[in-house]
């Protein structure tokens, strides 16, 4: 006990104190230094501290402390511990019951997947402390026994409260918070866990409301990070490698740089900033080196695989995973040497998470290395790197009386109580800082459409100020229920060619902004354009000119903010001016290296597009010019102003357009520039626009434009499904949505769907300053004639379809389908399971199967391999062996169907496990694969790929 003597942990009761020590705790970390204290003298408080630095214990002991020295006979939930993902739940539950145990504290976890029977449970016997979501507690708020244990609650944890600020789940779980305050008999303790944000104190209101003190406790991350950004120059070896594995000499470079950092770490992450780029860049590791250990994790794996990735990166036997955001919250995964980030993070906050999450031992190094792709690519990276080491961080925008949220509360009152008066719950939901200044009229006009829908949500009475649970309580009941999660739904669109056979899938993000007639687009390597759009369908024809072609995944790209963007334009100016002058281009480098961490050779290749303008004497497009020039059918607008404002302003010019010659107008953009797409479009009547532009009409243009758009009808539709508008699974044709979208144009559905597309998607503010910078002259706009090629700095831009998406002919296309399909199944995870004793069951890999496999409790052959975790696996093969005398139907069927999948793999073995980790196929096509080919092979593999695009084409030509 002399080692925490003296020490924070020295307050705690003697029992915490020992298994403290037990657990190998040895003096507290700066974070349980600073917190401990705040949280034992009962302040609120928001910890902002990187992961592994002890944040979860820090929340966590002094509470047990207080449960183990209170009262036992005193029952009910004394704690709640919300995360925002069931993996998390999963992650801290394991952590936090190895204390639990060994005081006799009782601690559960409850989430949609939860059992009835553990339910029942819960109810009879309630935890001391519950795990769980934010949308579960909004399910057990209002069930009537769950209700009497909750009113003994003392304290709350929320952990990556930055995850939820700057989201509507956050809106709803702040009024949910506010209900539970309700409920309690004594004063809530809030404790928010999160990573560092620019906005600290805006967060802070948000996560203990209007009007109650918060301690901000912050640990930063960039006193002790390293980061370094790369640009690597593909040689010899690497035109070899791309030959081999079918790809671009520069995507070789960067692998091979990733292979060597991989090499010299003991264990790794590659941050991707899309799944799509996550499993484009492990199809290529995998067809570089099919035994090379990397995992891959992102939300659309199966939770077999995911979990596998974790357990055997913690365990050592795993050098790497190659993820996505998925990875970027505090899922415990061991310790990290090098967090290598696939191109530039896009913003200041996630590069400082994803880094942070690296070099957790005592006075250890957050290190990570920004391998990027192109000149914009790497300027952006460096200038993200600048601002995170100096804690120059992106502010949490936090939703305003979010309209979808407010009625999904409402009637949670009502389930809590049947009657309500405007000023009764105007008290409660104003304490709810996004709704802090939610005003009686506004109240009014979301319960008028509660009243007036049909079936009701809501009775109400003007004259006496109420609101109450309506008569046909089905409906309401139903409403409450199926919308307890406020995160949109996210559809998936089938691409079609001419032949009616399956080219792939787009996600919802991708065809709200650009899914429109004549796009083209890649997918499969080639390029596509939409020729027609049928509810979930999308048809095509293959194209020979990719000019103009968007990467597939740029739908859900992260936006790169202004003030970025614009930095990266004063490097080009600086750059400008120097080599302009006397000083040269070695005088920009040096003076860029004091201020930008990197080597003279990143520099000079980053710059090398603004030196070869300037050669042409070329205007360089700056954060105070905006170049313009026409190139074939494209104009492309040199600005760099950023995603959101680039978004506003090119919607903008494309409606006027469009308005002028009678004619749609295709338009894209990234951080740097905006694309429109049109033969008779001149570069003089876009400068005329943008200098003309007056701000008094910006408002009401974006507006306009806004809603002629798909992001705009994505949007619509996510808000009518959460207000109980459209039915969950409504699947909407063109003419459904515009009828849907006419049908809503006055009503609050509308206005919050034009509420959320103002926030999330454009910046009018900004782009009213920027307007006005044009209008004054401080931001000048120049036409180029640059005649048959693009100028340099525009051809960064265009270029970036062939360097992200492959394209390549279709006979190479074939061999890179079938080698990344060969290695995807092969790294497949899954629970092998016995279907003759069902007492035997174990997480494989698949690859692992080639010298077979057999139960090692009765030795029988018969296994089927399950995409589902352990624990659900463990209470199904519970319910066959102790149920087998009176099944129900259902698990009759999954007793016969498991029993087929069995006896194929005891027949053909190896090809039955491979051909049954598929995707989307039924028994039969399982069974009528291995019928055609049952070995190992590339036949084998085509068949399957065959196999699933039949799945595909099945599933959406289903409805």
């Amino acid at each position: 006990m002399k080692d925490v003597a003296g020490d924070v942990f020295s307050k705690f009761s003697n029992p915490v104190r020992r298994i403290i020590s037990e657990k190998g705790f040895k003096k507290p970390t700066e974070t349980q230094v600073k917190a401990i204290p705040l949280i034992e003298q009962r302040n609120n408080i928001l910890l902002m501290a990187p992961t592994g630095t002890g944040k979860t214990e820090s929340a966590f002991l002094p509470i047990l402390n207080s449960l183990f020295i209170m009262n036992k006979k005193n029952s009910g939930i004394k704690a709640i511990y919300i995360t925002p993902l069931r993996a998390l739940n999963r992650d801290i539950f394991e952590r936090l019951e190895w204390w639990c145990k060994r005081l006799d504290i009782r601690i559960a976890v409850r989430h949609g997947d939860t059992e009835i029977s553990e339910r029942t449970r819960h109810a009879l016997v309630p935890p001391e402390i519950l795990i769980t979501t934010p949308e579960t507690l909004q399910a057990i708020l209002h069930g009537r026994v769950m209700r009497q244990h909750l009113s003994s609650i003392r304290w709350v944890i929320v952990d990556e409260v930055h995850e939820l600020a700057g989201e509507k789940r956050g809106s709803q779980l702040s009024i949910g918070l506010e209900i539970l305050r309700n409920l309690a008999e004594d004063d809530i303790q809030i404790i928010g866990l999160s990573a560092t944000v620019g906005t600290p104190n805006e967060v802070a209101k948000f996560l203990v409301g209007v009007g109650r003190p918060c301690k901000v406790v912050e640990v930063s991350v960039s006193r002790s990070m390293q980061i370094e950004v790369a640009y690597p120059i593909p040689v010899k070896d690497d035109y070899r490698l791309a030959s081999d594995i079918y790809t671009y000499p520069a995507v070789a470079a960067r692998m091979r740089l990733i292979r060597k950092l991989i090499e010299a770490s003991e264990s790794s992450l590659i941050f991707t900033n899309t799944r799509t780029e996550s499993e484009i860049l492990a199809n290529k590791f995998r067809v570089w080196d099919s035994n090379f250990s990397v995992g891959v994790h992102h939300g659309s794996l199966s939770k077999s695989s995911r979990v596998r990735a974790e357990t055997l990166l913690k365990d050592g036997e795993l050098r790497a995973i190659i993820c996505t955001s998925s990875l970027e919250l505090g899922i415990d995964i061991g310790d990290l040497d090098t967090i290598i980030q696939y191109n530039s993070p896009r913003q200041v906050t996630r590069l400082v998470q994803r880094i942070g999450r690296s070099g957790h031992r005592i006075g250890g190094l957050a290190k990570g290395i920004i391998i990027t792709h192109d000149s914009d690519d790497t300027l952006e990276a460096l200038v993200i790197s600048r601002m995170a080491l100096q804690d120059n961080l992106e502010p949490v925008d936090i939703p305003n009386e979010a309209f979808d949220v407010l009625i999904h509360q409402l009637a949670g009152l009502m389930l809590h109580k049947r009657k309500w008066y405007f000023d009764e719950a105007l008290h409660i939901i104003n304490k709810a800082y996004p709704y802090r200044s939610l005003n009686e009229e506004r109240l009014l006009k979301v319960l008028d459409y509660m009243h007036e829908r049909y079936p009701r949500l809501a009775w109400v009475s003007k004259e006496d100020k109420t609101f109450s649970k309506p008569m046909n309580v089905n409906d309401f009941y139903n409403f409450y229920f199926q919308n307890l999660s406020m995160i949109p739904d996210q559809k998936q669109y089938i691409v079609i060619q001419e032949d009616g056979s399956p080219v792939g899938v787009l996600d919802e993000a991708f065809v709200a902004e650009h899914g429109e007639v004549g796009i083209k687009f890649v997918e499969g390597g080639e390029v596509w354009k939409i020729t027609q759009i049928y509810g979930s369908k999308i048809y095509v024809e293959s194209q020979e000119d990719p000019s103009g072609a968007i990467p597939t995944w740029i739908g859900d790209e992260i936006p790169v903010p202004m003030e970025v963007s614009k930095e990266v334009g004063m490097i080009r100016r600086l750059v400008e001016e120097k080599v302009k002058g006397t000083g040269g281009a070695e005088s920009a480098v040096q003076i860029l290296g004091k201020k930008y961490r990197c080597s003279d050779n990143v520099l000079e290749r980053s710059i090398s597009e603004v030196i070869e303008q300037i050669g042409k004497n070329y205007p360089i497009p700056t954060d105070r010019i905006v170049t313009i020039e026409k190139w074939k059918d494209f104009i492309v607008i040199n600005c760099c102003f950023g995603h959101r404002i680039n978004r506003t302003l090119s919607r903008i010019i494309g409606y006027l357009l469009s308005v002028r010659i009678g004619a749609s107008i295709g338009v894209h953009q990234d951080p740097y520039r905006m694309v429109i797409h049109s033969s008779i479009v001149q570069s003089s009547e876009i400068k005329s626009i943008l200098v003309d532009l007056s701000i008094e009409d910006i408002h009401r243009l974006a507006v306009e434009s806004f809603t002629k758009t798909g992001i705009f009808k994505r949007r619509l539709i996510h808000v009518a499904k959460k207000s109980g508008v459209l039915a969950k699974d409504a699947n909407l044709s063109d003419v459904g949505i515009t009828r849907l979208m006419e049908g809503l144009k006055d009503s609050i559905i509308y206005e919050e769907a034009i509420k959320t597309v103002l926030r999330t998607d454009l910046d009018l503010e900004a782009t009213i300053d920027i307007i006005k910078k044009v209008s004054r002259g401080e931001i000048k706009v120049t036409v180029l004639e640059v005649g048959d090629e693009l100028s340099p700095v525009s051809r960064i831009g265009m270029e970036t379809v062939s360097r992200k998406s492959d394209i390549v002919s279709p006979e190479r296309m074939r061999k890179i389908i079938l080698e990344s399909t060969k290695a995807r199944l092969l790294n497949e995870s899954r629970m092998a399971t016995c279907t003759s004793c069902w007492k035997y069951y174990e997480l494989v890999c698949i690859r692992d199967l080639v010298q077979g496999l057999k139960c090692s409790l009765c030795n029988s052959l018969e296994l089927v391999f399950l995409d589902e975790t352990e624990e659900k696996v463990r209470k199904l093969t519970n319910k066959i062996l102790f149920s087998r005398k009176d099944v129900s139907n259902k698990l009759h069927r999954t007793i016969t169907q498991m029993g087929t999948l069995g006896r194929l793999y005891m027949e053909y073995g190896f090809p039955a496990a491979i051909v049954s980790v598929a995707r989307g196929l039924r028994h039969d096509d399982i069974e009528g694969i291995l019928l055609k080919e049952s070995n190992f092979n590339d036949k084998l593999i085509d068949d399957i790929i065959q196999a699933e695009k039949k799945s595909l084409k099945r599933k959406y030509f289903a409805y």
